[in-house]
């Protein structure tokens, strides 16, 4: 969703709840994680089912979402229900990565391989594409979160959960690896197929 969409449906939801309609906004960064393969696709390099390089889409740090510890944080809300207001706005801070490569070491890390090649975004090819697809064009309108750094400042939901649910960033980037079947789980010896399976029925989060 692009940045002049999201504000909209703010504005909507912000009279709805002047009119009696309870809001929960919980903000969060890119998700990824099992049961989303797609998530992390337009970042991975693939070459018949195996991960061959990383794309980094910029210079600037990033903030993702495990979706396992957005979930979690986002039934503990519901659950304390009768201690939020009409409209309450939370900001998940997730994982955060300092740079444009530090997503790609942690792949390269994740995956074994130190000598995975971290590649700029083809950009441009989106630029072309843009005045035919809309998602092109959405892309390029969010692209300015790439290249200066944009945090999610989680104080408010730390003060009212208590703490934010977080996985550590190798831990959560090796189940989506394997969930998309791109790198093998050496404890179970599966390359995730089975779970790409479950992951394509599962309902859209």
């Amino acid at each position: 969703m692009s940045h002049s969409s999201t504000l909209i449906h703010k504005q909507r939801l912000r009279r709805a709840s002047a009119e009696g309609v309870r809001v929960l906004i919980l903000r969060a960064g890119d998700f990824f994680g099992p049961a989303a393969p797609g998530a992390l696709a337009w970042l991975a390099q693939k070459r018949r089912g195996h991960i061959v390089g990383i794309y980094s889409p910029g210079p600037a740090g990033h903030a993702f979402a495990y979706l396992p510890d957005l979930c979690e944080t986002l039934a503990r809300l519901v659950d304390a229900g009768d201690r939020l207001g009409a409209f309450e706005v939370f900001h998940f801070r997730g994982q955060w990565m300092a740079d444009g490569r530090s997503f790609g070491e942690s792949v390269r890390r994740v995956a074994g391989d130190p000598k995975l090649p971290i590649k700029g975004f083809p950009w441009i090819v989106f630029r072309l594409a843009a005045p035919f697809n809309e998602t092109f064009r959405e892309m390029l309108e969010m692209r300015y979160l790439w290249d200066k750094p944009v945090g999610l400042d989680n104080a408010k939901l730390v003060r009212f959960l208590g703490e934010e649910p977080h996985t550590p960033i190798n831990v959560a980037l090796k189940a989506t690896l394997v969930d998309m079947g791109l790198i093998e789980d050496r404890a179970t010896g599966s390359n995730g197929q089975a779970s790409q399976i479950r992951s394509s029925s599962a309902p859209a989060m």
